[in-house]
Order: C-alpha cells, then structure tokens, then sequence
C-alpha cells in the first residue's frame, strides 16, 4: 500500500498562456471514484476530488483506503493533497503534501514551491533546487495529461517535481483500445511512458474525463485503478 499513491504517472506540456484565456477549457471540480486492484484482487478504493481555493488556486486531493487483504488489516491509508494554479492548460504546482499512514512504519512528505525555488521535505530528509515554468508535480501529473490529450495532444512533455530535482518526463498515444471498467465500456486512449521508465499504462477518454478510466502500473507493485463513478462540471 506504500505504492499505492494513486494516478501518480509522470507528464508534462509547459503553455505560457494565462490562466483566464482558458478558464472554460480547464475542470474547475469534480469527484471521481474508483477501485484499485493488486494482481488483479481487490485492494482498496480512491476519491480524488478537485475544486477551488482561495487566491485563484485549486486544491485537488487523492485519498485511498486499504479495504481488503494486509492493507485493510493494517488500517494502511494514503492521503495526497496538491495546491495549484491553472497556468494556461497546466496544472502550475504549488505545494503538494503526502501522508502515508498505517500499524506499521507512517511516511510523510511535502513539497512547497516559494521564490523559484522547490523545497521538500521527505521524512526527516531535506532537499532544495531551482524550480521550472510550467512545472507540476506527480499527485496532479494524470490530471495534467488528461488536459493536453482533450486539446488534441499526442506526446507531451512535462516538467516534473520529484524528490531531488525537476525531472523531464514523456508520454505519448499509443493506440485506441476499448476499455470496460465498473464505470461502463469506453472508446480509449492508450497511454504509455516515452522516455526510459516503463511500466505505465493509463486509458483515457478525453472528450469525456480530465482524468483516466483505468490506470495500470508495474512499480511498486503490480497495481491496476478502475473508475466507478465521476462527477464533475
């Protein structure tokens, strides 16, 4: 269940836009559930909800509750909050915080961008480094490829906070495929990681979600995420 910090993919498109030009174009909130599997056995449930904040932000959470096998014995819960503006078509970080909690080992870490510089805190472990335009962070990463396959993009390219640095990260279209989830039978997107990471598959409807359908990812475990239900405007 440490892995498990749902919708987690690695994207980037950096647009220099204003946020008002595309208010329209972008979510402004919604809800969506969906179930996560392990090997394909069930494991738990995730909500990720977006909506406004103060200052212009928008606040987009991630929360999974283990509900069966070692994670519900363990009480094991994962919590991902990420604050961010809406630079053009991209999802700007601002902060973002995880807290992993469980009868074993609890993890936390943040993440706050000040100044043009990025500083995290993993555990008891610091690190500081120069930010990048454009640039978002893995709780808000799916959320940023969702936008850019709805504005008709094939491969994008984001730049990404990680734990020590900004990294560059690739994603590219690589088919259609019909995807059937608890949620209905979808005409999908298949996305795949472009550059060395592997092991990332994420279905999308883009003219209908900002965000996947069904999500599959082979690290950390093989873990699969299937929507149930979404509501949003």
């Amino acid at each position: 269940m440490t892995k498990t910090t749902l919708l987690r993919a690695s994207l980037g498109l950096a647009l220099a836009l204003p946020a008002a030009a595309f208010a329209a174009d972008v979510p402004q909130s919604f809800t969506a559930t969906y179930h996560v599997l392990q090997g394909g056995s069930p494991l738990g449930d995730a909500t990720l909800t977006l909506k406004p904040a103060a200052n212009g932000q928008f606040e987009y959470t991630n929360r999974t509750q283990g509900t069966s096998g070692l994670a519900a014995a363990l009480g094991a819960s994962v919590s991902e909050t990420s604050d961010f503006t809406w630079a053009g078509k991209v999802p700007q970080a601002v902060s973002y915080r995880y807290e992993m909690a469980s009868a074993l080992k609890p993890k936390t870490r943040s993440l706050v961008v000040q100044g043009g510089t990025v500083q995290v805190q993993d555990n008891k472990k610091s690190y500081t480094y120069p930010a990048a335009p454009g640039m978002v962070e893995r709780n808000t990463l799916p959320l940023a490829l969702g936008v850019a396959l709805r504005g008709g993009a094939q491969q994008v390219s984001f730049p990404v906070a990680v734990k020590q640095q900004v990294e560059t990260q690739q994603f590219k279209v690589a088919g259609k495929e019909k995807v059937t989830v608890p949620a209905g039978t979808f005409d999908a997107v298949r996305v795949e990681r472009a550059d060395e990471a592997k092991g990332f598959s994420a279905w999308y409807v883009p003219t209908k979600y900002p965000v996947p359908v069904k999500l599959a990812q082979s690290d950390g475990g093989d873990l699969t995420l299937e929507l149930v239900k979404f509501q949003g405007k």
